[in-house]
């Protein structure tokens, strides 16, 4: 049965760039609800990885399996190999991508409301006063408000963007949310309060979240399973406790370390 599966199966996923492997031979399943963190330095390959699973750039091997709602016999997509109106049409309904700068998410020349009911239209609400209700809700959700409906992303604070971003992803209800460091460059009591609001969110609507973050902080509150990266390679994962707490790999032991001694 299809919820016996995996949610996403990536397998044998390998990005080149000549000679340099952004990511190399990474498999892994992830389960509906469940959020796998993807740490290391910088250059390690995590966003390469994240941005190949999401479609955003093709590998040079591998495959990524999705398992779509709207395939009633529960059978995967090849997302590399399905064509870009489906691709599309995943992002606006079934995922969500949650960047580091929330301007990349946002539509800056729009409101926060039209921000949201821009992904409510496109799972075919039309009736303007039921988006605006939705966007309204979505709004008080992320903690912005109400009276903001009307202003520009632009006269938001950088963790109000966020905020806007993540109700922009989310209102349509997606089942896999793909987030790139989502408390990058905020200060720490706006991060604070935003890893709050994801870790109940995530947890309220059982999302799967594939998150790329370089602070362990944020993967031990909000992963269930954590993989370690190094050159574009995984060098350990696990339940998210475990690696942290009982590292095996040397670079691993360097990267809680480095946490500690900090």
């Amino acid at each position: 049965m299809a919820e016996n599966r995996p949610l996403l199966s990536v397998q044998g996923l390998s990005k080149f760039y000549g000679d340099r492997a952004g990511c190399l031979d990474v498999s892994f399943d992830l389960w509906p609800g469940e959020i796998i963190g993807i740490v290391g330095e910088s250059g390690s390959g995590k966003s390469t990885l994240l941005n190949c699973i999401a479609g955003r750039i093709s590998p040079t091997a591998g495959r990524v399996l999705y398992r779509s709602a709207r395939n009633a016999s529960g059978e995967e997509c090849d997302v590399h190999s399905s064509p870009e109106p489906l691709r599309r049409m995943l992002m606006r309904t079934e995922w969500g991508f949650v960047h580091q700068n929330p301007r990349d998410g946002l539509r800056r020349n729009v409101s926060a409301g039209a921000n949201i009911g821009e992904r409510l239209m496109g799972i075919g609400m039309r009736h303007y006063g039921n988006v605006r209700a939705k966007a309204l809700r979505w709004l008080d959700r992320v903690e912005i408000d109400a009276v903001r409906i009307d202003d520009l992303p632009a006269t938001f604070s950088g963790g109000m963007q966020q905020r806007l971003q993540i109700a922009r992803n989310l209102v349509s209800a997606p089942r896999l949310v793909f987030m790139d460091e989502p408390t990058g460059g905020l200060d720490v009591s706006v991060q604070a309060k935003l890893l709050d609001l994801l870790r109940k969110l995530t947890a309220e609507m059982g999302l799967a979240v594939v998150l790329v973050t370089h602070d362990l902080a944020v993967a031990r509150l909000l992963a269930h399973r954590l993989m370690v990266m190094r050159q574009g390679r995984v060098v350990e994962s696990g339940l998210t406790d475990q690696v942290l707490d009982d590292p095996h790999h040397p670079y691993t032991q360097l990267l809680v370390s480095s946490i500690l001694q900090g």
